[in-house]
């Protein structure tokens, strides 16, 4: 369990702390902020990395809040290079223009500071209970107060409306839906569920129906696999908030006794005929709790992905690599450089499945991004162990 950090702060000449529940780091340094506070002054101290710990009417900080927002997304004098599919340089150039703007723009909305008391409650006017969501999001307090940015309880409040509702996967049949947990990412993009659901089933499967899912989630392609008629299947992730989302997803599905998961870093003891692996498909350095979904900085995952999956394979096994190739179209990283880790780590391609994105940013002509999105494909790469 990670031992939660605490944020310090001064008022009325006390001393006092509380823990720190957003994932961005702590302020620099933390003043109280009011109605009485203009949103020049709330802004220029943002920027300085100072928290602003609000102390009056709660829908007045969501103003606030919005009052940020509109003054760095005000349109710039100087913008970057638009992304070009054909100078991956550029693209590249483009991409990192558009990670740093986005980083910064996260760093100051989130110096909006909410003081949640021990149970979870907001001393200020017209504040939402937003109880349930953060023992939904956070657990018990244990008796703790805890301070969070407003844009984190944002995201709290959120993420318990999507945890009602579910996301609807059609690749499990029937209608089924996933319910993600808090900081741990959506399967609102099934096209990578659909092609694990289509792929040509391994013939090893037969005679050793074990699968691997490394990298579990929300548990959305453990499920997958064992309806498709893996008879166990082992969901591995580090992240604990991931393994709690799938077991209760796979409990909802009634596969809790089909799919046993671990904690551990890329793959469990063992072999399998099947190990499925969708990593983050950009390499670059995350941000937030969610970004971790997206973001992988150095393709760390990527890599040791596929240098571990021989040792993993039992003969006649396959890997099943499912990756976007944005990255390429952004200049992040090349196929030539793709294929020669497949072929360095002791595998051959056996075929791949492609499918077009059709998520609202890949047609929003307005997205920094846009060129490269427009051009994404989406493939599950099959893998098998070079022959010797």
């Amino acid at each position: 369990m990670t031992t939660p950090a605490f944020m310090t702060w001064s008022e009325q000449d006390v001393a006092r702390s509380a823990i720190w529940r957003s994932d961005q780091v702590l302020p620099k340094q933390v003043v109280l902020a009011d109605d009485t506070m203009t949103a020049d002054t709330a802004y220029r101290l943002a920027c300085a990395g100072t928290g602003l710990l609000w102390r009056s009417d709660f829908q007045n900080a969501r103003q606030m809040l919005q009052a940020l927002t509109r003054r760095i997304d005000k349109p710039k004098k100087v913008r970057p290079p638009k992304p070009n599919r054909h100078t991956p340089g550029l693209a590249g150039a483009a991409f990192h223009v558009h990670r740093q703007a986005q980083a910064q723009r996260t760093r100051i909305l989130s110096q909006v500071l909410i003081e949640l008391n021990a149970d979870y409650d907001i001393a200020l006017r017209r504040a939402p209970d937003v109880k349930a969501a953060c023992m939904q999001a956070f657990g018990p307090s244990h008796g703790q107060a805890s301070v969070i940015s407003l844009r984190s309880l944002q995201g709290v409040i959120g993420a318990f409306e999507w945890r009602k509702k579910g996301v609807e996967v059609p690749a499990l049949g029937e209608a089924l839906r996933i319910y993600p947990h808090y900081g741990v990412f959506s399967p609102v993009r099934g096209e990578y569920v659909a092609l694990v659901a289509q792929a040509p089933w391994p013939e090893a499967l037969k005679t050793h129906p074990v699968a691997f899912d490394i990298g579990v989630g929300s548990g959305v392609l453990s499920a997958v696999l064992s309806r498709r008629g893996a008879s166990a299947v082992i969901g591995t992730d580090l992240s604990e908030r991931a393994l709690a989302c799938a077991l209760d997803n796979l409990q909802r599905l009634g596969l809790q006794n089909q799919v046993q998961l671990v904690q551990t870093n890329l793959f469990p003891a063992g072999q399998a005929a099947l190990v499925v692996c969708n990593p983050p498909w950009l390499p670059a350095r995350p941000t937030t709790l969610l970004e971790h979904a997206v973001y992988d900085e150095g393709s760390q995952m990527l890599k040791g992905y596929l240098s571990g999956l021989p040792a993993h394979l039992c003969e006649g096994g396959e890997g099943w690599l499912i990756l976007s190739d944005l990255a390429e179209h952004l200049g992040l990283r090349s196929r030539e450089e793709l294929l020669g880790w497949i072929a360095g780590a002791g595998l051959q391609v056996l075929g791949r499945l492609d499918v077009k994105p059709v998520h609202p940013k890949a047609q929003d002509a307005t997205d920094p991004l846009h060129a490269a999105r427009s051009a994404e494909v989406t493939s599950l790469w099959r893998l098998g162990v070079t022959p010797a």
